[in-house]
């Protein structure tokens, strides 16, 4: 048996995945353009870029039946400027004929829109109960549509 405040019986961040869309159906993750890790834009600097965020949380069998706080920031790499901030609240139960001890999945996606003020290094940082779960970098580059337009004129 363990103990009540051990890590076996704490929330924790399974992933997070970046898409260009995603929602959750029935606890199912549909993804649309996901897993990327890096941003190409041809529009100038700062621009507001559309897309989603997908995040898991792994609940052990102690820690169902009761809300968990969840956060999720988006920075940049020095953490000075935060481009999102969201938090809310999963609750997790126990389905009927779910074998003693087994741990549950919790899924949510968003549609964001990022105000990217520079290209850059930039990081998701995802919280449950207080506690970092995960931190995911990303970078965001200019695309070479976006060079051209920027190269001085001769």
């Amino acid at each position: 048996m363990s103990d009540a405040g051990s890590t076996v019986d704490q929330a924790a961040v399974e992933w997070v995945i970046l898409a260009d869309a995603a929602q959750v159906v029935g606890n199912k993750l549909f993804l649309m353009g996901g897993g990327w890790d890096q941003l190409t834009v041809n529009t100038p600097f700062p621009l507001q870029q559309h897309c989603a965020i997908a995040v898991s949380f792994r609940v052990p069998w102690n820690a169902t039946n009761r809300p968990h706080t969840i956060e999720i920031e988006i920075t940049d790499q020095d953490h000075r400027l935060q481009l999102v901030q969201a938090g809310g609240q999963i609750e997790v139960g126990r389905p009927p004929g779910i074998p003693e001890g087994s741990a549950q999945r919790a899924q949510i996606a968003a549609a964001i829109v990022l105000a990217i003020p520079s290209p850059g290094v930039y990081e998701i940082i995802v919280r449950i109960d207080g506690r970092e779960g995960e931190q995911v970098p990303f970078r965001v580059v200019p695309g070479p549509l976006l060079a051209l337009q920027q190269r001085p004129q001769s």
